[in-house]
């Protein structure tokens, strides 16, 4: 028989080594447990009620905060993103996740840590296509995602309930009941996803039918899920979409332009600048099987969007692909910056901001959209990338009535719970959070609390005097898309991307 060299024997010692400790016994759920119940004693319950003073004067100052803030945004949308947070305590509510991060860091929290939504607020949740075309309840948004205390995600979901239940006129016992119902919703999953099977709560996903055994059959509740089963790519292409000289194009509207029209043509043109390398990045930012499927796709047509409350600024951008001349796909693309929670935890950035809104995502949601990714233009930003409109729909909160904010909020805590269980450690969660009440109530005080923190907040801002800024105006043509640069075409990852026409396209009226 042959010898064994002594080479050999010491490579597979070395592997045998890197074997065991990759190996090595990690705590059981019981270990898990009693150190998230470690981690309640370092901070009981009644410390996560505590909120900032409502209207104290000092240091923190929500009118200079907005201000500050607007770096680095487009700077002529500051005006519009003060008048869209101007709207309601709400809207300021889900402009103002900085504000809120800052004042968390600054209040106790469970030091029990999972992956963040960082933004989780009740109109962060919806309803979106898996790519098995089931239709999923779940967190949408991830712009602010980051590791953190899992305690920060629910009291920002549980403080925008107490919010919205004022703006609706409802009782303080309502809104109470909505919060104690979302508090209960996430303990009952949560120590669900704690004794269950590893693989089946990474697998679980919250469907449009489970919420409605949950809720009971509800017409309203019906309607929304139809809707969101009916709104594919092919729909909204009929109403956003036009043919000019046999080229299917972004048809021009309010939704695809600046209300700053010269600003909007600038930022524009510095995006279609980069957009050759930009589109290489993000087809390399795909798995290998959805590259192939992206390069069945040639991009038609750019334009500028301005979404939300919180994102007003940010650069954002819709490309319309479309393979075979007729089939199309749309892409937003929206910039990404620094996670609000990554200042107020003191934490460094491990990865790009597009990169990291995506990796947040991917594990957080119990399914993402296939065409999920990031790149960068020199100059202009970081971006994450997703599909625009794919079987998307929400519910109608501004006209919940009570039972329909509490029915709500369980459904947004048994989601919450499933991602936070996917993110991070459901035993030490369910540890910290114990078998009884008492956090729920906590839950509730902090959410009463914060919710008149708000107020006093908006109250401040309507009061202040808006900064001197550009002049918000309309385009000289209702929601044109820029051509000053030519339509382009062959995204499918190709290095280069040729101009159909060195001229602008002309323009149906």
């Amino acid at each position: 028989m042959a010898r064994t060299s002594s080479k050999s024997s010491t490579a597979r010692k070395t592997d045998s080594t890197k074997a065991s400790s990759a190996s090595a016994p990690q705590p059981g759920p019981a270990e898990r447990r009693a150190q998230g119940r470690a981690q309640r004693d370092a901070c009981p319950f009644g410390d996560l009620a505590k909120a900032p003073k409502a209207g104290a004067k000092g240091a923190r100052d929500p009118v200079a905060w907005l201000d500050a803030s607007n770096e680095g945004r487009v700077p002529e949308l500051a005006p519009l993103r003060r008048e869209r947070m101007l709207a309601s305590p709400f809207s300021f509510y889900r402009g103002a996740a900085g504000l809120m991060a800052d004042d968390l860091a600054a209040l106790p929290h469970s030091g029990v840590l999972t992956h963040l939504c960082g933004d989780a607020h009740l109109a962060n949740f919806g309803f979106f296509a898996s790519p098995e075309r089931a239709l999923l309840f779940d967190i949408n948004d991830f712009d602010e995602s980051l590791r953190g205390p899992f305690d920060w995600d629910l009291r920002r979901l549980a403080a925008s309930f107490a919010i919205l239940a004022r703006e609706l006129g409802l009782r303080e016992r309502d809104m109470r009941d909505a919060v104690l119902n979302l508090a209960e919703a996430y303990r009952d999953r949560m120590r669900g996803f704690a004794t269950m099977d590893t693989l089946d709560a990474w697998y679980y996903r919250l469907t449009s039918d489970t919420l409605l055994k949950l809720g009971g059959t509800d017409d309203a509740e019906l309607a929304v899920i139809r809707k969101a089963r009916r709104g594919t790519v092919r729909v909204f292409a009929e109403e956003a979409t036009e043919r000019v000289d046999g080229a299917l194009l972004i048809r021009p509207g309010p939704a695809f332009a600046y209300e700053d029209a010269r600003a909007g043509e600038r930022e524009l043109r510095a995006f279609r600048r980069g957009l050759p390398a930009f589109i290489a990045r993000y087809r390399a930012s795909l798995p290998v099987e959805r590259r192939a499927l992206f390069d069945r796709y040639q991009l038609n047509d750019v334009a500028v969007m301005t979404p939300g409350v919180g994102s007003v600024g940010r650069r954002c951008f819709v490309l319309l692909l479309v393979a075979d001349g007729v089939h199309p796909l749309f892409l937003q693309c929206k910039e990404a910056g620094a996670s609000v929670l990554q200042a107020a935890l003191g934490t460094k950035a491990t990865a790009r901001p597009g990169e990291r809104v995506v990796h947040g995502q991917r594990l957080m949601q119990a399914a993402s959209d296939i065409f999920l990714g990031w790149a960068s233009v020199e100059g202009v930003g970081d971006f994450y990338v997703r599909q625009l409109r794919d079987m998307k729909g929400a519910y109608a909160y501004a006209e919940f009535s009570a039972k329909d904010l509490e029915e709500y909020a369980e459904a947004c805590g048994y989601a919450l719970a499933r991602a936070h269980a996917k993110g991070g450690d459901a035993s030490t969660i369910r540890g910290y959070l114990g078998t009884s009440r008492k956090f729920n109530e906590s839950l509730a005080r902090f959410a009463a609390n914060y919710a008149d923190v708000n107020e006093a907040d908006w109250n401040a801002l309507k009061k202040a005097k808006a900064p001197k800024s550009a002049a918000r105006k309309s385009p000289a043509r209702p929601g044109a898309v820029d051509r000053a640069s030519p339509p382009l075409a062959g995204a499918g990852g190709q290095e280069s991307v040729q101009s159909r026409s060195p001229q602008p396209v002309a323009r149906r009226r």
